[in-house]
């Protein structure tokens, strides 16, 4: 028998290095593939029954108006079918509300004087919980409800800004680190938030530099008020463009430092992603119990943690994977009324989504089967507007 030659030895900082940049160049030439000719993101035409469901009318109301001439005129297909872009979809819902009745329903549902700005947080100690998912989905959601929405990536590895269509190392945009860092490079919050391609959500990218603050804030805790009081900095940061917004969503890294414990002392309300597996509810025990002893901790500085609400969200929940249904069973024996009535259910849509980095409000419809498509969209719905109905519970709405 031939003996095999030795494996030699390699440069492994100078291989990584060159295999991450080829990585790079290619998801760029995707970009631009995809995206053209600027490699931003553009938003489909959304079907006249897409936009009555998410303006909560009926497709004919939307059909009257059409034909009486009153608001946006929609783009009418060679089949007589209707199509809205995204701001047509905010100038029904403004029309609506300004030509219904007074005690009818409100279809602008932002913030009024009083309320207070919604800032949830999506966490999870261990990765691959469905957590960047669900904080995508749930920002573009809300702002196609009409809700002004800030979403925050506060994950080093960027996973929420590519859906969005940023690539951290060649766009260079800041990210959070340039607002809550701790030295006079410091910038507005305003200055770094950078739109996407629906009109009402907004994002501050992620990028590798928010892995500093991670390292900054044990040294500005030794030697100034400034990291005793890390927990302060983004609520902080945020009140800068309070009046801009009605909810923010941060996508937390999966990791408890000091990133997430900032993003949890800003929150006025957490949802935990959970998938439903023994190793899984084992992690999350742990995450809480770890959790819960450095809030305390950092309540005795100082930080003051009330909450309008914590949901846990169970993630690629497989209805007929029977260990997954008593697993399921298992939780809510626990956690009772602070699990989410509808999971979140695995669907190839979604990950076949993601190849182009788009989600299911952003992907067309016919590149699925319509079975396939509308048992994910019908799921994803009916978890966003739970967690909706919680926001504006928070603000007193029924």
């Amino acid at each position: 028998m031939n003996a095999c030659p030795p494996l030699s030895t390699f440069e492994f900082d100078e291989k990584i290095l060159l295999q991450g940049a080829e990585i790079s160049r290619r998801l760029d030439q995707l970009r631009l593939e995809k995206f053209p000719p600027h490699a931003r993101k553009t938003l489909r035409l959304f079907s006249m029954a897409e936009v009555a469901h998410y303006l909560g009318v009926s497709p004919n109301n939307l059909k009257r108006l059409h034909l009486e001439g009153k608001g946006p005129a929609p783009k009418t297909s060679s089949g007589g079918r209707r199509f809205y872009t995204v701001e047509q979809m905010q100038e029904l819902r403004v029309f609506l509300d300004r030509t219904g009745k007074s005690d009818a329903k409100k279809y602008v549902p932002q913030r009024k004087p009083g309320d207070r700005l919604q800032v949830l947080a999506v966490v999870n100690f261990k990765g691959g919980s469905g957590k960047t998912t669900t904080a995508a989905h749930l920002a573009q959601h809300l702002a196609l409800t009409g809700h002004r929405v800030l979403a925050i990536d506060l994950d080093p590895q960027a996973s929420l800004s590519a859906l969005h269509g940023f690539q951290p190392e060649l766009d260079r945009n800041p990210s959070l680190y340039d607002a809550i860092r701790y030295d006079d490079g410091a910038r507005s919050l305003a200055d770094i938030i950078q739109p996407t391609n629906f009109p009402t959500l907004d994002i501050v990218p992620a990028n590798l530099e928010l892995q500093e603050y991670e390292y900054d804030t044990p040294l500005a805790m030794q030697t100034s008020t400034a990291g005793k009081r890390f927990f302060t900095r983004l609520g902080k940061a945020l009140e800068t463009v309070d009046a801009r917004y009605d909810v923010v969503i941060i996508d937390c890294p999966p990791q408890l430092g000091y990133l997430t414990l900032t993003a949890l002392t800003a929150a006025t309300s957490v949802l935990i992603t959970v998938h439903p597996q023994m190793l899984d509810l084992m992690s999350m025990s742990q995450f809480l119990l770890m959790l819960g002893n450095i809030t305390k901790t950092i309540k005795r500085a100082g930080a003051d943690v009330h909450l309008d609400w914590l949901r846990y969200l169970i993630t690629r929940y497989e209805p007929t994977d029977i260990p997954q249904a008593q697993m399921l069973g298992f939780m809510q024996s626990m956690l009772a009324e602070d699990i989410l009535k509808n999971p979140m259910v695995k669907s190839t849509a979604i990950s076949d989504a993601g190849l182009t980095k788009q989600t299911l409000y952003e992907v067309e419809r016919a590149n699925f089967t319509r079975g396939t498509y509308d048992r994910a969209i019908e799921c994803m719905d009916a978890v966003n507007f739970e967690i909706q109905a919680l926001i504006h519970r928070a603000w007193g709405r029924l």
